[in-house]
């Protein structure tokens, strides 16, 4: 295998195992809005004391400290208002600690990329696997004081990560930097001040089997009608009985409507948040549920009717269809999308991309797509790829995790299964043994396409390398020498080709010559080759 790393095995995506859809609030009259704000910013207060008070606990939280503060806001709010906003706490500060916990490691690894580099001599070349030393003795000054001040940051963030201390912004950091670049935002003062407390604002309540239409705070009836039990603070402002708010709107999910009736109508749990789109002006509210979690299907079946191999880039997915056999049909598809604009821009183009894949692959009547399991995080930092920043910019564009996120969702809704690959030599293994052999004047093969390939012949099991033609006569042999499959499980079949000679290429022959003598005494032609093949087929059905 020489230096080729161990692949991991394929293996099957677990689908999804929660739901949410969303409706708008229509035709809200004003005392709607000032009721909801009002509730909103209460409630919003109360989470960011709460929350406070959580990352002051720090490691020292227990059920204790969550029982004190969860009484606390029970008299200011109601026990299942309180329930909800420390719950939402908790996820908020679980999520900060393993956002910590990643900017340990992206630190420790430009750490260690710089501690490599340094340690070269000045214009010491690079390698595949490994960047070379820095271009002169400036460039190599000045990553030894970024090594410095990585450092630095690195001990501050362990010494956090120990104490239990994170930072935490309730309505996002990048919307309060945002308040010092109004003008670069095109924003107001008020705007922004407008956006900030909308972001702030807390209107959400989990569900409760059991309860009446599985939601005792935010209530909505099969008809679509929407009530809020109102804070204790807020109880005036009720319209109905038991302080409750019932709004003017109605609403209809127009997606998985008929689940979310089925849901409500048996009394399940469904969780609901109400919030503001600043903006557009309009208010939304979003259901979401569980799922039980399904067993995934077994690698084989995915299998059995073939395989879509998909290479995520940039700008598109290039797309290859395989039978069971490993053999590409067809010719090789392209689904674009453009990742430039606003973060709704983008999402929808990868939304409509994926659903053209998915519905090309419900055609084909495949059973499973293959895709590389991928993640960049430390592909695409600075230490290691330095000057190539243009690269460094393609490697974040592609959107590895909302792929596949989004993806494994839209792909479970139609019974499509996503089986994961290792990503190691794809490329590479794709353009060197499909992408000349595939091409004709009527197709066109890129290295996306051909990497297409790669990934669908590992999703389904066999190597990636294709068979070559036996030997012609007169050599070796007389074309008795024939290569052979190489089954799955077989040492060695993913790796570069043995030599066809004795020697490895770049070697000096035995007697010291590049060239044998045409000495006929000295030429064995017809002696039987000592040469073990392990190559697969490009059309092999067995």
């Amino acid at each position: 295998m020489g230096g080729l790393r161990e692949l991991a095995a394929s293996f099957v995506v677990p689908g999804p195992c929660g739901v949410a859809v969303r409706d708008r609030l229509k035709h809200l009259t004003p005392l709607d809005e000032k009721v909801l704000r009002a509730v909103g910013e209460h409630q919003g207060v109360l989470a960011s004391r709460d929350l406070k008070a959580r990352c002051a606990d720090g490691l020292e939280h227990s059920a204790d400290t969550w029982a004190a503060r969860k009484r606390g806001l029970t008299g200011v709010s109601s026990s299942r208002i309180a329930g909800a906003i420390t719950k939402a706490t908790h996820d908020q500060w679980a999520l900060a600690r393993r956002c910590q916990a990643a900017h340990i490691q992206t630190l420790a690894d430009g750490i260690k990329t710089l501690r490599h580099r340094l340690s070269l001599p000045v214009g010491e070349p690079g390698t595949k696997r490994a960047a070379g030393g820095y271009r002169s003795k400036n460039e190599w000054f000045r990553k030894s004081r970024r090594l410095a001040m990585l450092e630095e940051r690195h001990a501050a963030a362990v010494r956090d990560w120990q104490a239990g201390r994170v930072r935490v912004v309730r309505g996002g950091k990048r919307l309060l930097n945002t308040r010092h670049h109004l003008a670069q935002a095109r924003l107001t003062e008020e705007q922004w001040r407008e956006r900030w407390e909308a972001e702030r604002w807390f209107i959400a309540a989990d569900g409760e089997s059991g309860k009446r239409f599985g939601n005792e705070t935010i209530r909505v009836t099969p008809d679509g009608e929407v009530s809020v039990k109102l804070p204790a603070p807020l109880a005036h402002l009720a319209n109905a009985r038991h302080g409750r708010y019932v709004l003017t709107a109605r609403i209809a999910f127009a997606h998985r409507g008929a689940e979310w009736a089925d849901r409500i109508t048996a009394n399940r749990a469904v969780a609901y948040r109400i919030h503001l789109n600043v903006d557009r002006g309009r208010w939304y509210l979003t259901a979401s549920w569980q799922r039980p979690l399904v067993k995934t299907i077994p690698l084989t079946t995915a299998r059995a009717r073939g395989m879509i191999g998909v290479d995520t880039n940039a700008d598109h997915f290039a797309a290859y269809r395989l039978d069971p056999h490993g053999n590409p049909v067809g010719d090789p598809h392209r689904f674009f999308y453009d990742l430039s604009g606003t973060t709704d821009h983008r999402d929808a183009q990868i939304r409509h991309a994926l659903t053209r894949l998915i519905n090309w692959a419900k055609r084909v009547g495949v059973a499973a797509i293959g895709i590389e399991d991928l993640d960049f995080a430390t592909e695409k930092t600075r230490e290691k790829h330095g000057r190539r920043k243009r690269f460094r910019q393609l490697i974040s564009g592609i959107p590895t995790g909302k792929l596949k996120a989004r993806l494994v969702s839209m792909a479970a809704e139609q019974g499509l299964a996503i089986v994961a690959v290792d990503p190691a030599y794809t490329s590479m293994w794709g353009a060197q043994h499909w992408q000349k052999p595939l091409a004709t004047p009527h197709r066109k093969m890129s290295r996306h396409d051909a990497a297409g390939i790669a990934i669908g012949r590992r999703a389904l099991g066999h190597p990636i390398r294709r068979r070559t033609a036996p030997p012609p006569h007169d050599r070796s042999d007389r074309a008795e020498h024939r290569t052979v499959q190489a089954r799955p499980g077989t040492p060695g079949r993913e790796g570069t080709r043995p030599p066809t000679t004795d020697r490895l290429p770049g070697e000096p022959s035995p007697n010291g010559k590049r060239k044998r003598e045409p000495s006929a005494s000295k030429t064995v032609r017809d002696a039987p080759s000592t040469q073990q093949w392990a190559q697969d087929s490009l059309m092999h059905t067995g």
